[in-house]
């Protein structure tokens, strides 16, 4: 037994002896730091120097602290990346611990408790969702049985807006999103999403209803950064997002109810995607099968994802490279006579056209270059700590990906600010995700499901407006190409141009 004397002299022993031992572990096993940032306020964090234009903000704070770097929101870490080499540690090289998506409060209440691909955890759900996608909606097989219903809503674009040309001036990005969004509603269920007699009214909705719910995600909300919070619901984010998800859940269910009743009146019901989604609900529902759930509200959130994120960013995609070809009018110049030559003045596009335009293929990745659709692409959350560019981002962490800063990197772009599409026609960039200098459509498992249909869309919009018009600004009226930041990104003031038609038959735009 030690006496009550040597008792507190042997404590400090080996107090001394477990700090050495805890020194010399640290010493060869060293975690390392956090990425650097600015001091942030206590409680707080860095929630008060947020600029609304987080894309620029945060390229800014990248050139004073490095190509990764942190800021502190409320209870919550953000880790920024910069840089091209760092994307592609978190988007490959660690991709299954960053496969995870740290959603905020809206999306999950815009998403019937985010059970849709965009912001699900990675995991045999998220794999059913994202198969199915691309099996029966996004496929090349399916995309080409479809090819007449995109040529049908292309020609009514044109001649809806040949019988404006010449004096009435149009708001492209309307226009694109109204063919755009009968494009995916046909694709989703076969029909348009009203009578002919209501349509503008309700697709003039359906924006409103769309722009609403893309701008709540981007919101900055105390509830995300403080959940303790998440029930008083002090911005009012959570209610204006729920009224706005209502909306669309009634189109929803008006066309599932409608396909069921045709059920129950024992007539044939259409095979198209939402045909799909009712069948696999009835394999799935309430059967675990192989720990996989599949139910209404997984079907509805389906519906959600191709509708606001296949209808927002691909007119806004359009109406940003439309605002740069009209700001470049060597580029318009080179396109009519790409166009010019392989369809001529007495035809019209088709889709297969697109294939043999390089030209306009150069023209729509150097928008993308310069506007990318989700300039911090959907935020990612490590589901463990990992090192990355030298830095510990520990787990649960909200982790942004700034493809703005990214496809702006002069060390990557010759003269990255200025618009031209002749660095891609040499350049063996695509949308696949495996060149790390441009992702405008990210990366690794995450990457968008929906690119061959967006480059289908933009590249046939763009080919058939330019075509078949062309287009002056109104008197007195001077081109802006400014942003407004958003986890979609959007034009600040909608782009408005005069069509004229430069066809030589008026028969072309019937």
């Amino acid at each position: 037994m030690i006496s009550e004397t040597w008792a507190i002299p042997f404590l400090f022993f080996l107090t001394f002896i477990w700090a050495i031992f805890l020194f010399t572990k640290s010493q060869n096993n060293p975690q390392p730091p956090l990425p650097p940032g600015p001091k942030g306020l206590p409680i707080l964090g860095n929630l008060l120097s947020l600029d609304p234009e987080l894309h620029t903000y945060f390229t800014t704070l990248a050139h004073a602290h490095g190509p990764i770097f942190s800021l502190r929101l409320g209870n919550k870490l953000g880790v920024i990346i910069s840089s091209a080499a760092q994307a592609k540690e978190v988007l490959r090289d660690h991709d299954v611990i960053f496969a995870n998506r740290d959603a905020p409060v809206a999306g999950i209440l815009g998403t019937y408790g985010g059970q849709n691909i965009v912001w699900s955890h990675y995991g045999p759900t998220w794999r059913l969702l994202r198969k199915v996608c691309v099996r029966e909606m996004l496929g090349a097989a399916t995309l080409d049985a479809l090819c007449g219903l995109r040529h049908r809503e292309m020609r009514r674009m044109v001649r809806e807006l040949s019988e404006k040309a010449g004096t009435t001036s149009v708001n492209v990005g309307e226009v694109a999103f109204s063919m755009v969004i009968r494009v995916v509603t046909a694709t989703l269920w076969g029909g348009s999403i009203s009578s002919s007699e209501e349509r503008e009214s309700i697709e003039s909705e359906f924006r409103k209803a769309v722009s609403e719910f893309i701008e709540l995600l981007s919101a900055p909300n105390l509830s995300d950064f403080f959940p303790g919070l998440a029930r008083f619901d002090l911005q009012g984010v959570e209610k204006r997002m729920k009224k706005s998800a209502k909306w669309l859940d009634d189109i929803f269910e008006k066309v599932i109810s409608q396909r069921m009743r045709i059920s129950e009146e024992g007539r044939k019901r259409e095979k198209d995607f939402l045909e799909v989604l009712l069948q696999m609900k009835d394999a799935y529902e309430g059967e675990g099968k192989d720990k996989v759930s599949f139910s209404m509200n997984h079907l509805k959130s389906l519906l959600m994802d191709m509708v606001v994120g296949g209808t927002d960013t691909t007119s806004n995609t359009i109406e940003l490279a439309m605002a740069e070809i009209i700001d470049n009018p060597e580029v318009l110049k080179k396109i009519h006579q790409e166009l010019d030559t392989v369809v001529g003045s007495d035809s019209i596009v088709e889709e297969h056209h697109i294939y043999q335009l390089p030209y306009l293929q150069a023209v729509m990745k150097e928008s993308l270059r310069l506007h990318p659709a989700l300039p911090l692409s959907v935020p990612h959350c490590p589901s463990e700590s990992c090192v990355v560019g030298g830095y510990t981002v520990p787990k649960g962490s909200r982790v942004f990906i700034n493809v703005w800063a990214i496809h702006r990197d002069p060390s990557i772009w010759t003269d990255p600010l200025k618009f031209d599409p002749e660095r891609f026609l040499n350049a063996k960039f695509d949308f696949s995700g495996n060149s790390f200098d441009f992702l405008p459509f990210s990366s690794g498992r995450r990457i968008c499901a929906g690119i061959a249909m967006a480059e289908k869309v933009v590249l046939f919009s763009l080919a058939s407006l330019l075509h078949s018009f062309s287009w002056k600004l109104p008197e007195r009226e001077e081109l802006d190409l400014q942003h407004k930041f958003g986890i979609v990104l959007s034009k600040k003031t909608p782009l408005t141009l005069i069509p004229e038609c430069r066809l030589i038959s008026p028969a072309l735009y019937e």
